[in-house]
Formats: C-alpha cells, sequence, structure tokens
C-alpha cells in the first residue's frame, strides 16, 4: 500500500517523514491540494533504483542489437578476453 502524506505534513514533520522512508524502504508520495505532487525517498532507494534503470538500459540495448542481427560474442570468447584482462593486471 502506498504512503501518501499531504505537503504540509512534510514541512512540520519532515523527521517522521525521514524515518518512514529510511524504515519502511519505500518511496512516499507527498500531495499538495489533493493531487499528487512529489515523492520522497531515502539516498539508499533512490541509488538502487538507479541501478536497476541502468541495468534495464543496458537490457533493451542489447535486445535491440539482437533484433538487428548482432550475435555478441561466444561465451568462450569472453572467458578468454577476462582471462587475459586478469592476466594483464597481475604483471603491472
Amino acid at each position: 500500500m502506498p504512503i501518501i502524506k499531504s505537503i504540509s505534513d512534510l514541512r512540520n514533520k519532515s523527521n517522521t517523514i525521514s524515518d518512514i522512508v529510511h524504515n519502511a524502504n519505500e518511496p512516499v508520495f507527498i500531495t499538495r491540494n489533493g493531487e499528487g505532487d512529489m515523492v520522497v525517498m531515502s539516498m539508499a532507494k533512490y541509488g538502487q533504483l538507479q541501478l536497476q534503470v541502468n541495468l534495464m538500459e543496458k537490457l533493451a540495448a542489447a535486445q535491440a542489437d539482437y533484433a538487428k542481427g548482432d550475435r555478441g560474442r561466444s561465451l568462450n570468447d569472453v572467458v578468454d578476453n577476462l582471462r587475459s584482462m586478469l592476466s594483464e593486471q597481475r604483471t603491472v
């Protein structure tokens, strides 16, 4: 169930709303004059969402490449490349 608070609660009870977003690990929806206005969330939750968006963008790009006929690299090529990179790092 979404957590909804008024903008006056944000102004008058900001510490309580901060506790809610950190303890529930969920955003709080803020209304102004009975209409949705903004969302407040913890920085940790925002960071998680940014990581998810980044992953989704990468997956969408990979899916578009696949649809165009790009089949990428084989698993053996990727593993060989990773081993090569690790070997180079050990010598540095």
